[in-house]
């Protein structure tokens, strides 16, 4: 099973977004960096390909992520999910490893 997990509507809307940026081919690095209200800032970029130590989940057909296995006991058994409603458009991740995250759910603790 995959570390991360990308629903329907995450994966149709990053082909999109790749498309649209002619960033076919590139994966979805996925990651934490320190700050943000709660401690460390969830990471969502398009990259060319993977940088050393980084572990490679083939999330769909064409469809790679790039976990950097520093972040790996951080963000396992993540779901990574695109919502579109009046308030909210973008990914939205689904962390079990979080502790308080923050109200915006970009800023999360562990």
């Amino acid at each position: 099973m995959p570390t991360v997990k990308l629903t329907e509507n995450a994966l149709e809307n990053l082909r999109r977004l790749q498309t649209e940026y002619e960033m076919e081919g590139f994966g979805l690095r996925f990651g934490i960096v320190g700050g943000g209200c709660s401690g460390y800032k969830y990471v969502l970029e398009l990259e060319e390909s993977p940088v050393e130590g980084d572990e490679v989940i083939q999330a769909a057909p064409g469809v790679r992520v790039f976990l950097n296995q520093e972040h790996r006991d951080k963000l396992k058994n993540s779901t990574i999910d695109w919502v579109d409603t009046l308030m909210e458009q973008g990914f939205r991740i689904d962390n079990p490893q979080a502790k308080n995250p923050c109200g915006c759910g970009e800023s999360v603790d562990f």
